[in-house]
């Protein structure tokens, strides 16, 4: 399995910018370099990268995500998986919305606009698309697991359903996105010290006592999914999270994001990230 990782990795660092990964080509991923097009700074441990390209970007869903290569970085030799925090097709624009926490993410905070980020993508499956209007869907993210709620609130929007948004931090100034959020549906906030919205976890949130939802996503922290997983099961509310195990090569091969699951071991590069919570082993 080792051997397939340092393979795979040596083509995407060998392979010709333009060019098209034909390994794993019926899985439609692709591998080459995409342009900066502009560096946003949210807040001082996030940064927001638009990246776009001089062909139109392939088909992604909500709930996928990035592996990108790090340049520059003798100790990062694995790519880093980021979630796919928007798609504009009008602008031929990706957003990443990185957090900083190593030298990985570091390094990809110091990109500037015109430098080349080479991706794999897109990567893992998605959240459930509406099928009717009717559909009032809650989408709950926590810290940077916000990142793909954007595009998946934005995706259910164009459906003609209802997205509503339900985002927990530590503090105000934690919180992301929120006139992007705001400009898609209605948003909800709570902090746990009480500096925006309602105090408490998101769990707390009077919106949860007041409305019923037909389906709850959610991303962040797994003290969190798991909580509002519990809430889901006991309204019988349909329920997706998407995991953020630890993650290396992003394709299946190296098995180091393994999770429990009613079907046995499942990788959540692969399989997931995105699961319904009546597939895994959580204690809820």
């Amino acid at each position: 399995m080792l051997a397939i990782i340092v393979f795979f990795h040596y083509l995407c660092i060998q392979i010709p910018t333009r060019a098209y990964i034909l390994l794993y080509y019926y899985m439609k991923k692709y591998c080459f370099d995409l342009t900066v097009k502009a560096v946003e700074r949210p807040t001082s441990q996030h940064v927001l990268l638009v990246l776009t390209d001089d062909k139109p970007l392939p088909e992604m869903v909500p709930g996928q995500f990035v592996e990108v290569r790090v340049d520059g970085s003798d100790t990062t030799f694995l790519r880093r998986p980021i979630s796919i925090n928007y798609v504009d097709y009008d602008a031929n624009e990706l957003h990443l919305l990185v957090h900083v926490v190593g030298e990985g993410t570091a390094r990809l905070a110091q990109l500037k606009a015109g430098d080349k980020l080479n991706c794999v993508f897109p990567l893992g499956n998605g959240f459930t698309l509406p099928s009717s209007t009717d559909e009032k869907i809650l989408l709950v993210g926590g810290g940077v697991g916000v990142a793909p709620l954007l595009y998946l609130g934005k995706k259910i929007k164009e459906s003609g359903a209802t997205p509503i948004f339900l985002l927990g931090a530590k503090t105000k100034s934690d919180l992301l996105q929120l006139d992007k959020f705001a400009k898609v549906g209605t948003v909800y906030v709570t902090t746990e010290d009480g500096s925006m919205g309602e105090v408490g976890f998101v769990t707390n949130h009077s919106v949860l006592q007041r409305e019923e939802f037909s389906r709850v996503q959610v991303c962040g922290p797994k003290p969190m999914m798991v909580a509002v997983a519990r809430y889901a099961k006991a309204n019988n509310v349909v329920c997706e999270v998407s995991l953020e195990n630890m993650m290396a090569c992003g394709l299946g091969a190296c098995l180091c994001c393994v999770e429990k699951t009613v079907e046995g071991n499942l990788c959540v590069c692969k399989d997931g990230p995105v699961f319904n919570i009546e597939k895994l082993l959580w204690q809820i």
